[in-house]
């Protein structure tokens, strides 16, 4: 499997009111966050890119319901797990990981 990593930037992982600042990584076959803190419990996650059924433009949010930003994707996996990354240029990201 090719590990070249195409496209990487800071992104923030939110789950509910909680959220973890980090690197996003996309390769051929895996979206990876790494944490700057892994004590929080939050992350590393690796995400294999056959496993994603729908990435899609979302909202990131303050406490949990404030939308704040409109610079956010959601992955969702066949087992319907789904991630919420605010980041930039979301388009760019939905582009690559649909392609």
């Amino acid at each position: 499997m090719n590990n070249k990593i195409l496209k990487s930037s800071t992104a923030t992982y939110q789950s509910g009111v909680v959220k973890a600042d980090g690197k996003l990584y996309v390769t051929q076959g895996e979206v990876r966050f790494e944490p700057y803190n892994e004590s929080a419990g939050l992350g590393p996650y690796t995400l294999t890119r056959s496993a994603i059924v729908k990435i899609e433009k979302s909202v990131g949010t303050g406490a949990g319901i404030l939308p704040l930003t409109s610079d956010a994707i959601t992955i969702t996996l066949e087992n319907e797990d789904t991630y919420d990354f605010i980041i930039a240029n979301p388009d760019e990201w939905i582009h690559l990981l649909k392609h």
